[in-house]
């Protein structure tokens, strides 16, 4: 069953250059990942520095695996996060 993950990330106006950027090498990254589906980056229209991304996961023990990799670590967690000035997550299973 796949597993998607819905992210909605916030940032200052001042910083969204450096999130984007750091959020377009994660796509790149990710989608050679062996259980990504799918990962989309989008731009939240009318609310600057508000980015939504859109994952797919062949199943949540592949979205594990994609939280472990370096490029997680390096881009995610280390560039983008302490950037944020807010983030919420909403994980699903397909039906």
């Amino acid at each position: 069953m796949a597993y998607a993950v819905v992210a909605h990330y916030r940032c200052e106006p001042a910083d969204s250059e450096t999130v984007r950027d750091a959020l377009l090498k994660a796509r790149e990254s990710t989608r050679a990942e062996p259980a990504n589906l799918a990962y989309e980056v989008h731009a939240v229209e009318g609310e600057p520095g508000g980015f939504l991304l859109y994952e797919r996961y062949v199943d949540q023990a592949g979205f594990e695996a994609h939280k472990a990799a370096d490029h997680f670590k390096e881009l995610i967690i280390e560039t983008v996060w302490p950037l944020l000035t807010g983030r919420s997550v909403t994980f699903a299973e397909s039906v």
